[in-house]
């Protein structure tokens, strides 16, 4: 009779556990991509340089994401991602991070939003990176040589974020947590975002402020994105930010340029884009974009404080093999003056182009 009992018990577990078990849902995802890249001047020789690495729009990724219904609309989800080098294989970062573009866990709800804890990408890279930047904030230097600035915060620690949509108002705000015991403030940063669609055109506000050890920097950004045909998109946006930190000087150069022999303590930069995005047959896509940032009070080669102008120019051909895979071909071309000179290895201009393969997962 034990034994029976037993049983039963054990069938009616298991069946409750099936059934919470299809109520919720763990999802392995990512992609993999990488290119052949051909850079101009991309030494202090000014030689060129061929070279396999990153993806032109998207680094190599995986995650797992899940979620569980909890009943009411209201779901519980987390998210861990992870992202690497597909040439090399290590890490895609200096400090070993495992899960160094998303780790965290939340509650959603079908009416009130979504709230959720850990590491997070801010609002602003949300943003930018899936609607308002042609080139969804490229990878390589010469076409996302604008974000650099704020490249350091795209991403938050410690943080809790909000996303609500209200018909067809979409907001995002974050608060990372400075973890500094005696200052509330210090290390901490937040976020605001909120877009708007109206017909066939989507605008966007957004203002983010990072503290480091005390300093400030902070990025405004202000974007839209118009829709003509349902294959034909313009895109326009600016970004204001002030960097009291004096890692935009660094952050701005790239792989080669010369040692700074000091950073601004009050950089500010004016940055404006704009770019379209064509999808001229289902297999065949077209992106064009422009960049344009006039700094001030920034470190120069001399060691002094100055001006200067860079701008950029990209285009990008994709063509989908399938839904999953694609072929891509790129050039672009970027040149600076004045204290941009700075960020080159090399002469003050480049031409880069590439050849790419991407399969997603």
């Amino acid at each position: 009779m034990k034994k029976t009992i037993a049983a039963v018990g054990a069938s009616l577990l298991a069946l409750s556990a099936q059934g919470a078990f299809a109520q919720s849902s763990v999802t392995l995802y990512g992609l993999v991509d990488t290119s052949v890249r051909y850079l101009t001047n991309a030494n202090s020789n000014n030689d060129g340089q061929v070279a396999m690495g990153e993806g032109v729009e998207t680094p190599s990724r995986f995650g797992l994401k899940g979620t569980e219904d909890l009943g009411g609309g209201t779901s519980a989800i987390f998210k861990l991602e992870n992202q690497f080098q597909l040439w090399s294989g290590k890490l895609d970062n200096s400090n070993n991070t495992l899960f160094q573009r998303n780790a965290y866990v939340g509650l959603s709800n079908n009416q009130y939003g979504t709230l959720t804890f850990g590491r997070q990408q801010t609002p602003f890279f949300d943003e930018m990176g899936n609607t308002y930047d042609p080139m969804t904030v490229g990878d390589y230097w010469q076409d996302s040589w604008v974000y650099n600035p704020v490249g350091p915060f795209l991403f938050t620690n410690s943080s809790v974020k909000y996303t609500g949509q209200f018909g067809g108002l979409h907001v995002e705000g974050m608060y990372g947590f400075g973890g500094v015991a005696g200052s509330v403030g210090e290390n901490s940063m937040y976020g605001l975002t909120a877009s708007y669609d109206v017909g066939p055109l989507s605008a966007d506000v957004g203002f983010q402020q990072n503290d480091v050890s005390g300093k400030k920097f902070n990025i405004v950004n202000v974007s839209a994105v118009y829709t003509f045909t349902q294959s034909l998109k313009l895109l326009a946006g600016w970004l204001h930010s002030q960097d009291n930190t004096g890692l935009a000087d660094v952050d701005m150069q790239q792989s080669g340029a010369p040692t700074l022999a000091r950073v601004s303590p009050n950089r500010i930069d004016d940055s404006f884009y704009v770019g379209s995005t064509w999808q001229v047959t289902p297999p065949l896509a077209l992106t064009f974009a422009g960049y344009y940032d006039h700094a001030r009070n920034a470190a120069t080669l001399g060691g002094s404080l100055g001006a200067g102008v860079n701008y950029s120019a990209t285009v990008l051909a994709e063509y989908s093999l399938s839904k999953r895979t694609e072929v891509y071909g790129t050039v672009d071309f970027t040149r600076g003056n004045g204290a941009f000179l700075a960020d080159y290895p090399g002469r003050n201009n480049q031409t880069g182009v590439a050849i790419g393969l991407r399969n997603l997962f």
